[in-house]
C-alpha cells in the first residue's frame, strides 16, 4: 500500500510540470485548473528572460543595443538598423557602451577605441565582447619577402620621385613643396593622403 501511494504521489508530481495546474479534491474528484494565458505566459516570458538577461551577458551574443548593459564591451557595430556591422571590426578592439541604452531613449553614446564618443541609435546591433587576435599589431615580419607573400608592394616615396611622377616631386633637396609652400601630403592623385578629407559633422548624430 506504501509503494502505491509513492507511485501516485510521483505520478501527481510529473503531471503537475507536464499538464496544466491540476488540484484533487477531499472526495478524490479531480478539477483542472488552467489559467486562460498559461499558453501564450509561459514561453514569451521565457523568452524575454533569456534575451534581456542571459544572452545579454554572453560574449558573441548579436542583439540590437537597446538589450545590452551600460559598460558592456561590443564591436561590429552598425551605423543604422540593418545596415550590417561597420564600426570597430579591426583585430582586437572593441568599443564601450556609456550611456543606458534601452528602448525608450533613441540614441546611446559609445566610445570607439580612437577615444571618439558617437551617439548611435538602440536598434543598431552589435556583437558583445573584443575582437579576436589582439596581437595583430604586434606581428613582426621576418623579411621582405613575407610581406610580398601578403601581396603588399614596395612603397616609394613622394619626395623620392621626379614632379612628373608625383606632387611631392621634385625641388632641390627634401621639400614636398614643389614651389608652392605650405602644401598638406597629398597622394599621387593631389587628394589628402593623411585621413582625406574631413566630411563627418561633428555635431551630428550617426
Amino acid at each position: 500500500m506504501a509503494l502505491f501511494r509513492n507511485r501516485v504521489a510521483s505520478l501527481i508530481l510529473l503531471r503537475s510540470h507536464l499538464q496544466p495546474l491540476s488540484r484533487y479534491l477531499s472526495s478524490g474528484a479531480k478539477e483542472i485548473v488552467e489559467p486562460e494565458t498559461v499558453s501564450s505566459w509561459t514561453l514569451p516570458s521565457m523568452m524575454n528572460q533569456m534575451f534581456t538577461l542571459d544572452i545579454s551577458s554572453q560574449i558573441g551574443s548579436c542583439m540590437p543595443l537597446s538589450m545590452m548593459r551600460i559598460g558592456t564591451q561590443i564591436h561590429n557595430i552598425e551605423m543604422r538598423p540593418g545596415q550590417g556591422g561597420k564600426l570597430v571590426r579591426a583585430a582586437g578592439t572593441s568599443a564601450k557602451i556609456l550611456t543606458v541604452p534601452n528602448r525608450s531613449t533613441r540614441f546611446c553614446e559609445i566610445k570607439l577605441p580612437s577615444g571618439v564618443t558617437k551617439q548611435i541609435d538602440t536598434r543598431c546591433r552589435a556583437t558583445i565582447g573584443m575582437v579576436s587576435n589582439p596581437g595583430h599589431g604586434s606581428k613582426k615580419l621576418r623579411k621582405a619577402g613575407q610581406s610580398r607573400w601578403l601581396g603588399r608592394r614596395p612603397v616609394v616615396r613622394g619626395v623620392a620621385m621626379n614632379p612628373v611622377d608625383h606632387p611631392h616631386g621634385g625641388g632641390e633637396g627634401r621639400s614636398k613643396s614643389s614651389g608652392s609652400h605650405g602644401r598638406v601630403s597629398v597622394s599621387p592623385w593631389g587628394k589628402p593622403t593623411k585621413g582625406g578629407y574631413k566630411t563627418a559633422r561633428p555635431k551630428r548624430r550617426i
